[in-house]
């Protein structure tokens, strides 16, 4: 199993739980240190570090993923990031970092190891519930997710008996998702999100969701004539617009 953005939140809990349940795991992602930690641990797995920014770590994800697996039969992307600006703020280097993380670098990084793909392989994708609706401050961070989910839409015409998964995810916690978000535009932006419907009173559990996440991957993979196109993961808890409840959930962003 290879798991791509490894080192936090829904891609390490991922992999955490399957080298627990016994799984051959490569966990990747930029930070050497979270990745050793990760490994030790869950107590088995190796690891390699990636950056899905730099193309030539993209064909070299493929080499480490021959070395350590010869061929894959599950691999799961996580990696993302994202930004905390308007459209009418954020810089062509934003822009750059976004596309080149959340879409370009894992087109890529598909393309590198698809020769390594089992038959009947599963290959699933994180996006987000915001494609479609993107939130405030966010939206280009839902383009960059809009993209990717139509790319695994073209990968299916492509890549024929590889099956491909778009996993929509919502409001999680914990995570780094808003580690670089700056506190006082975070706040703004709950508010913004709080008029808009779109704060929610409690979040999703990572390990809760992750452990959701394995176990449905896991039942269709030994399935070869069954396709999981797309999996939805909400929060089922109630939209709010307590301050108080939004400063809870900036918190568990990480930026307060």
């Amino acid at each position: 199993m290879l798991v791509v953005g490894a080192s936090a939140g829904i891609g390490r809990a991922v992999a955490r739980d399957a080298i627990r349940a016994g799984a051959n795991v490569l966990a990747t992602a930029r930070r050497k240190e979270a990745l050793a930690a990760l490994v030790e641990e869950a107590g088995g797995g190796s690891f390699a570090t990636v950056d899905l920014t730099v193309p030539d770590d993209c064909q070299r994800l493929a080499r480490e993923t021959a070395t350590a697996l010869g061929t894959v039969d599950l691999a799961v992307f996580a990696a993302g990031t994202a930004r905390l600006r308007r459209m009418d703020e954020i810089t062509a280097e934003e822009w750059a970092l976004t596309l080149n993380t959340n879409l370009v670098g894992i087109n890529l990084a598909i393309a590198a190891v698809a020769p390594h793909l089992a038959e009947h392989a599963l290959v699933a994708a994180l996006s987000t519930e915001s494609v479609g609706g993107p939130f405030y401050a966010l939206g280009s961070y839902a383009a960059s997710k809009a993209a990717l989910e139509d790319s695994l839409r073209a990968w299916r015409g492509e890549l024929h008996g590889t099956r491909l998964t778009c996993v929509t995810v919502g409001q999680t916690f914990p995570t780094e998702f808003g580690a670089n978000f700056e506190p006082e535009r975070l706040m703004a932006a709950m508010e913004v999100w709080a008029q808009q419907g779109k704060a929610q009173a409690a979040r999703m559990d990572t390990d809760e969701l992750a452990q959701v996440l394995l176990t449905s991957l896991a039942a269709v993979l030994p399935h070869p004539t069954v396709s999981m196109d797309q999996v939805v993961l909400r929060s089922s808890a109630p939209h709010t617009a307590s301050a108080q409840e939004m400063h809870e959930a900036a918190e568990y962003m990480g930026t307060l």
